[in-house]
């Protein structure tokens, strides 16, 4: 007979809520490491827009500088490496290519990223006028917004 601690342990494994905790911890986990900045102490949004959309990282705290700085850092590498079809750090932090990514690869050339610095954080504006990278932004962008659990719409 199995110790009633092994037998839960096992069961929860099973369970999905469970597997999702797991997934989420883990997310935030590899996050923290890849971006340089805790997820805790900063905001994360992501909006979908008409023309694509937006990934906004702002710091909780307005005195927060080391954030701050580490928020501008990530987020101009973000769209330098974005820009070269290079998605290696978001697959990183959730341990898959992101809904989405791979279509932007193949788009590139037909998808602007620009870096705007914002009062305690920094955005990355994503735009296209061509309608499959467009589908593929928002795609990625609802990705982000369920995996990092921001709440943010999921509609232009």
């Amino acid at each position: 007979m199995l110790p009633l601690i092994s037998l839960l342990f096992m069961l929860a494994g099973d369970c999905p809520m469970h597997a999702q905790h797991v997934h989420a911890t883990e997310v935030d986990h590899r996050g923290d490491e890849a971006m340089g900045f805790s997820h805790e102490t900063t905001r994360h949004a992501f909006r979908l827009e008409k023309n694509g959309g937006t990934i906004e990282v702002t710091a909780s705290s307005a005195d927060d500088a080391k954030s701050i700085a580490a928020i501008r850092e990530h987020l101009q590498s973000i769209a330098k490496s974005f820009a070269a079809g290079d998605f290696a750090k978001p697959m990183f932090i959730h341990n898959k290519m992101p809904d989405g990514a791979e279509m932007m690869r193949t788009r590139k050339d037909a998808i602007r990223y620009r870096y705007e610095e914002r009062p305690a954080g920094a955005r990355v504006v994503i735009t296209t006028d061509d309608p499959e990278a467009r589908a593929a932004i928002h795609q990625f962008l609802r990705f982000q917004i369920a995996e990092h659990r921001t709440g943010d719409p999921t509609e232009p």
